[in-house]
């Protein structure tokens, strides 16, 4: 199936003159705009600049916790449809479709849909236009799995994307939630440094790059400048894994999976790394099932 013409979010916030008159939601609006020209502007290199999510190690454990995820589905949808929600240039859209899925791909980033559509053309995906906020436009209960991999730290509202995914997924869908840090990573893990520098290589072809002496110049002004708009990723501002499992069991969810792993690098020596296994992580995915919850009766 050709991809079907894009689909435009539609705002169930607050009008435009509300939201802007509140400082935090202009703040929220600003960070989405940024992100937005940011990932238009990289979607080309995506795939060369990120070695943490492309590289056979990581590639082979999405496509087995993906599995497992659709294998926990029992909505008894033929066939099964599944959101890539930030799906960026298609990473989990690929994984989703050798699964047999049907796929609405969705991104922030135009530029990102359009490669989707390229690489995928004539596979059953759709493409979605997200204003950053909501997922107006997609009607509730309409999915058999919402993934979300590596996107939460992008998102202002990460919790209320959350409630979200929750809104659009059907009872017994899943949602799959990976590759962001744990709290032990926050905290700090003695075996885990001692890893790291062990495993670290050089990464010489940051030298070569001219972005990432800018990137640092901005830094000396702005300690929490990032090169890609990433937000949640600070110590006193990260994800926090026990606040979306509060939010999705008030929601009628529960954990049906869940692992912290070890994240394989690009810059990684793998006999280092595969030493290492078992001794520590850093990164964290979840699924979770919806067990019969209504967005007009809560859980039934």
């Amino acid at each position: 199936m050709a991809p079907s013409p894009r689909a435009e979010a539609v705002l169930t916030t607050a009008p435009p003159p509300q939201r802007t008159e509140n400082p935090s939601m202009a703040r929220s609006d600003q960070q989405i705009a940024v992100n937005v020209s940011i990932h238009n502007r990289v979607a080309d290199k995506y795939d060369a600049r990120h070695g943490e999510i492309f590289n056979e190690v990581e590639q082979g454990r999405l496509q087995a916790g993906l599995a497992r995820a659709r294998d926990l589905i029992r909505t008894g949808g033929e066939p099964l449809r599944a959101l890539d929600l930030g799906c960026g240039s298609g990473n989990l859209s690929r994984h989703l479709l050798q699964l047999g899925f049907e796929v609405v791909a969705a991104d922030v980033s135009e530029r990102f849909l359009q490669i989707v559509e390229q690489r995928f053309a004539g596979e059953p995906i759709t493409t979605y236009r997200l204003n950053g906020r909501d997922l107006g436009g997609i009607p509730s209960q309409s999915l058999d799995m919402v993934a979300v991999y590596s996107v939460l730290h992008h998102i202002p509202d990460y919790l209320g994307a959350v409630a979200e995914a929750a809104r659009v997924c059907r009872p017994g869908g899943v949602i799959f939630l990976d590759h962001e840090p744990t709290e032990d990573y926050w905290v700090g893990n003695p075996i885990f440094e001692q890893f790291r520098k062990e495993a670290q290589r050089v990464n010489w072809s940051k030298f070569l790059a001219p972005s990432n002496y800018y990137h640092k110049l901005v830094r000396i002004f702005n300690p929490r400048h990032t090169n890609e708009g990433d937000i949640h990723v600070w110590p006193d501002d990260h994800i926090e894994w026990a606040s979306i499992v509060q939010l999705l069991a008030g929601r009628g969810f529960r954990v049906v999976a869940e692992e912290d792993y070890l994240l394989f690098r690009s810059t990684y020596r793998e006999e280092v790394y595969r030493r290492y296994l078992g001794r520590c992580t850093d990164t964290r995915m979840m699924i979770f099932r919806n067990e019969g919850f209504s967005p007009e009766r809560g859980p039934v």
